[in-house]
């Protein structure tokens, strides 16, 4: 199924705007430890810290961010890929 901006729906959501860091990264790699290999997380989140920190943490554990854009509201949508660069 396609979303909105065109792209393949994600295979999880989380939402972590009601957290701060590092707390935010917790939740979004618990989130991830869910899915398989290849699936697709999108994560979101607030400006600051954690739109600086979570996407580059994710690259560092060896997932692929394939997305980071502005929401309406002004929070981030953050798509990351499990494992994506293994793959």
């Amino acid at each position: 199924m396609k979303d909105q901006a065109g792209g393949q729906e994600p295979d999880a959501r989380v939402d972590i705007t009601t957290v701060v860091c590092p707390v935010t990264f917790v939740k979004t790699k618990v989130a991830l430890e869910e899915l398989e290999d290849g699936q697709t997380l999108e994560v979101r989140l607030n400006d600051g810290e954690p739109i600086q920190n979570v996407p580059r943490s994710l690259k560092d554990e060896g997932h692929r961010v394939i997305s980071v854009d502005r929401a309406e509201d002004g929070a981030w949508l953050l798509r990351v890929v499990k494992g994506g660069l293994a793959q």
